[in-house]
């Protein structure tokens, strides 16, 4: 069964279509969901011609059990960088704030009016060889978004701010390690 992703002009955003994922494209209608529902964004951002956004929709977003998470407790929002430069910008300079590198798929957890809080490329379903694997991560972040919600959102704003007032002269990576160690994402 198709998702809402197959009435867009992307083919980008039409490869994931079918997938189990209730994607939502970059609308306000999303956002409004998140809202009502108190749940926050998982933003995925890609292109077509991406081996590791493949990698990632083969590996996790055609999984069921990836779906039923990003189903039950996050409004999830595919996005196609190259139709959406100005989208991909935004939280490409987020993501490299925070970790120094950026790239895609680029995945990001929002809050509903679009701060990001937490930001990474591609996840494999499980955590492994060192690598935190989506399905830990998405339980995780459910987790502190029930438990530590407050902060992550003042947080996503110290972080947000930061990014703001020094976009000009931050270096990559420069976001100090301890906001993020505190949530236990790092």
């Amino acid at each position: 069964m198709a998702n809402r992703l197959i009435k867009e002009k992307s083919p980008y955003l039409k490869q994931h279509a079918y997938n189990p994922i209730n994607w939502y494209p970059w609308t306000e209608e999303a956002f409004e969901k998140a809202n009502k529902e108190d749940k926050p964004i998982f933003l995925s951002i890609g292109y077509s011609t991406c081996r590791w956004c493949h990698n990632m929709n083969r590996d996790c977003f055609q999984d069921q059990e990836v779906a039923e998470l990003l189903n039950r407790y996050f409004i999830p929002i595919k996005v196609d960088r190259e139709e959406r430069p100005d989208i991909d910008h935004v939280y490409i300079i987020f993501a490299e704030a925070i970790s120094g590198n950026a790239g895609w798929p680029l995945n990001l957890f929002l809050t509903p009016d679009k701060k990001p809080f937490f930001a990474g490329t591609y996840f494999p379903k499980r955590s492994s060889k060192g690598m935190l694997g989506l399905i830990d991560l998405l339980e995780k972040v459910n987790d502190l978004w029930q438990t530590r919600k407050e902060d992550l959102i003042e947080e996503s704003k110290e972080i947000v701010r930061i990014v703001d007032t020094e976009f000009n002269t931050l270096e990559k990576g420069t976001i100090n390690e301890d906001i993020l160690k505190k949530q236990g994402l790092n």
